[in-house]
């Protein structure tokens, strides 16, 4: 089991981004995709907006390469999907993914109700858009033309987007290694029961003062309480039924379930009073409180990079 608790004390440390760095520069496991050894199309600590083709329309995304990006050795890459109304280049600015050891991709919603970008599996999304197929075109492109590992491909989101990580973990086990949605509107619109063709590791973060997206669900827009949600993810991957629960600053409760098949780990982190925002963030996230006592993008990376793709 991974464990959160542990993952903030490397934090506290001062070791996380370091052990990530030293995770990106091997890849025991990882394949080498098409795009190693090729020029690199943009240039390293940088992002540039790209066009991808997908389903009939031209989609935009930003990537974002890391400081030390050479296409000598395969690099992570972590997707990471906006909420309603917003956009990649937003939640790039205020969540701090562009800082770790990876690829890092920030796709843009196809605008959906009321002429706000969303996601796929939402009410309010954009009526026959396949954002699953475009997640899917997105690395292909990615991996026809970066150096990358396809055993350590990650998806993490806010709000809608954290929600379209669900939708990911259960159509798209066999790309997605493993997900860590925050603020999450699990919306299941459209979508077929969830049956993920392996156990999917999930990290959950939400605010328990979420007044956009209430902790204890609401029924009205068939948004499931928090805790079932997870608990929902447990039991998918062979958990045992009952987490252990700590304490680990004074807003923050971790919530670890054990185990789990395959080495899949489920775990919670609640926020208390936390808004719909994003944990760490300097700049505005969303409506509400935004703790200060850890960061998101540490504890998403320090999970996610534990984990790799277990084929069958």
């Amino acid at each position: 089991m991974f464990g959160i608790a542990a993952c903030m004390a490397v934090v506290a440390a001062g070791a996380t981004a370091g052990a990530g760095a030293a995770a990106a520069g091997t890849s025991p496991q990882g394949g080498r995709s098409a795009g190693c050894d090729a020029p690199a199309p943009q240039p390293p600590a940088g992002g540039e907006t790209r066009t991808v083709s997908s389903g009939g329309l031209d989609r935009t995304v930003r990537v974002h390469l890391p400081a030390g990006y050479t296409a000598d050795r395969p690099w992570p890459v972590l997707l990471v999907f906006h909420g309603r109304g917003s956009s990649g280049p937003e939640i790039e600015g205020f969540s701090g993914l562009s800082e770790l050891p990876a690829i890092v991709a920030y796709p843009d919603g196809v605008p959906g109700g009321e002429d706000k970008r969303s996601w796929q599996g939402a009410p309010y999304s954009a009526p026959g858009v396949d954002d699953v197929a475009f997640t899917g075109d997105l690395l292909d492109q990615l991996e026809a033309g970066l150096c990358v590992d396809g055993d350590r491909v990650y998806a993490t989101g806010k709000s809608n987007g954290g929600g379209f990580t669900d939708v990911l973990a259960c159509r798209s086990s066999d790309r997605i290694a493993a997900v860590a949605p925050v603020a999450g509107a699990y919306y299941r619109t459209g979508e077929p029961p969830c049956e993920p063709g392996r156990p999917v590791p999930v990290l959950s973060l939400h605010g328990t003062g979420d007044a956009t997206i209430p902790y204890a669900g609401d029924p009205d827009r068939e948004l499931p309480p928090i805790p079932e949600w997870v608990a929902g993810w447990a039991g998918r991957d062979g958990c045992d039924p009952e987490p252990a629960t700590r304490r680990t600053e004074p807003d923050i409760t971790v919530s670890e379930w054990s185990g789990c098949a395959s080495g899949a780990d489920v775990e919670h982190v609640a926020v208390d009073g936390g808004g719909h925002t994003w944990p760490g963030a300097t700049a505005y996230s969303g409506g509400g409180a935004t703790t200060q006592t850890i960061r998101a993008s540490e504890l998403i990376w320090a999970f996610l990079s534990a984990h790799t793709l277990e084929r069958s």
